[in-house]
């Protein structure tokens, strides 16, 4: 069955971008701020997970004191990494050009960074013309889980939060879509494994961004 909907609310890392360099670039950072030179490479992706869910990454690396500095260095590197490493997933922009002449398409992130300089790496990678609204982490008080971006683009939309679809990879994207009282599409192309999306109950769950078209067209 086909959803019926306005507007997609669509995630960036994982979901449109594949951000895996960055990721590994700003863990590399992280262990070089506290001197590790031992460790397990499942860290790299378990701790953008974490952080991503709130959960504490203190047991993996060491203590409070150590976790700072990491985190320091981690987000610093990450952030800036991001504009020259990440890449669009293959097609997407073509799927955008499609979604956009049927749909209100707005772009929400978790990344607490300046909305213009996202817009920035938007234009470098091809993506900003497909998005009437861009949200950033910095542009509200409570980010996803939180349902505040999603409510704060629908009214930029001029289109109820139960007309939008949240497209995202993480299970946060998913709690703020249910929040937000959207309908929700999860992506297999990030962080979060099919068994852990399913558990998050979304109305529908995709390999990647391009199969969107098929459950909305």
């Amino acid at each position: 069955m086909k959803l019926k909907v306005k507007a997609l609310l669509v995630d960036l890392d994982g979901t449109l971008v594949d951000s895996r360099r960055a990721y590994v670039e700003a863990f590399e950072a992280g262990m070089k701020a506290i001197g590790r030179t031992n460790f397990s490479y499942r860290m790299i992706f378990e701790i953008p997970r974490r952080l991503e869910m709130k959960l504490p990454i203190d047991e993996l690396i060491g203590n409070e004191e150590s976790t700072e500095k990491f985190l320091k260095a981690y987000l610093a590197t990450y952030y800036n990494t991001t504009f020259y490493k990440s890449k669009p997933f293959p097609n997407v922009l073509q799927t955008l050009e499609r979604l956009s002449t049927k749909f209100s398409l707005a772009l929400i992130t978790m990344r607490f960074v300046d909305r213009m300089k996202l817009i920035r790496e938007l234009k470098k990678l091809g993506l900003h013309r497909y998005f009437r609204v861009v949200v950033t982490a910095l542009d509200v008080e409570s980010p996803k889980p939180s349902p505040e971006a999603l409510l704060k683009c629908a009214k930029c939309l001029k289109v109820s939060t139960d007309e939008c679809a949240v497209v995202g990879d993480s299970v946060v994207d998913i709690r703020a879509g249910k929040r937000a009282g959207a309908k929700t599409i999860a992506v297999l192309s990030g962080l979060f494994c099919k068994e852990e999306l399913e558990m998050e109950r979304p109305n529908v769950i995709v390999n990647n961004f391009n199969r969107i078209p098929h459950v909305l067209l």
